[in-house]
């Protein structure tokens, strides 16, 4: 992959150093501690009262705000976790492919695990063989360009791992799917 050095590139795009989930997505078996420092898949269901948006099969969490300008976050993880970007019209109900990141036409994903990294959109699937033993991801989202990168991130060079080009239409909500029991994925801070 191609190698950036994170400050340099950091410094020419906004830096979102936080994000606030939006608790009424997250499925019943995600623990969000207060502060919104970590979220962590658990085998106890959460007693998180019944809504419309959460999502009731799938481990997902979406954050609260949406996206529509050039924006980058880091996220480290622990375990088999998705990350990615949805329009907020995607499915929540039920266990069909329009209810998870990368499976639909709403949605664009990272799939990280042992051997390397999956990308998703609309199901078409694409392999990438590169060590993941880097545990930090980071995404980069240039809404008006309609691109949307995924980086594997060592001390502070950036690994370029997969780019979607597309033509985003409506503002996009960065999400989380922690695939196993004990997977965990937190917001990182950058110090610039």
């Amino acid at each position: 992959g191609i190698l950036w050095s994170a400050k340099s590139f950091i410094g020419k795009v906004i830096y979102c150093p936080c994000f606030h989930p939006q608790r009424e997505s997250a499925a019943l078996t995600l623990f969000l501690p207060p502060g919104w420092t970590m979220v962590t898949a658990g085998r106890e269901k959460q007693p998180y009262p019944d809504h419309p948006e959460r999502f009731d099969v799938w481990t997902e969490i979406l954050c609260r705000d949406g996206l529509t300008g050039r924006c980058y976050w880091e996220v480290e993880r622990e375990g088999r976790i998705s990350l990615g970007v949805t329009y907020r019209g995607i499915s929540r109900k039920g266990n069909s492919d329009d209810c998870v990141l990368g499976r639909n036409d709403k949605s664009w994903s990272l799939t990280c695990h042992d051997d390397g990294f999956t990308a998703r959109h609309n199901s078409r699937e694409t392999d990438i063989h590169v060590s993941s033993s880097s545990h930090r991801v980071a995404v980069y989202l240039d809404w008006p360009a309609g691109s949307l990168s995924f980086y594997s991130v060592s001390s502070d060079t950036l690994i370029h791992l997969h780019t979607f080009n597309s033509t985003f239409t409506e503002p996009l909500y960065p999400g989380f799917d922690l695939w196993l029991y004990d997977s965990t994925v937190s917001l990182c801070e950058f110090e610039g």
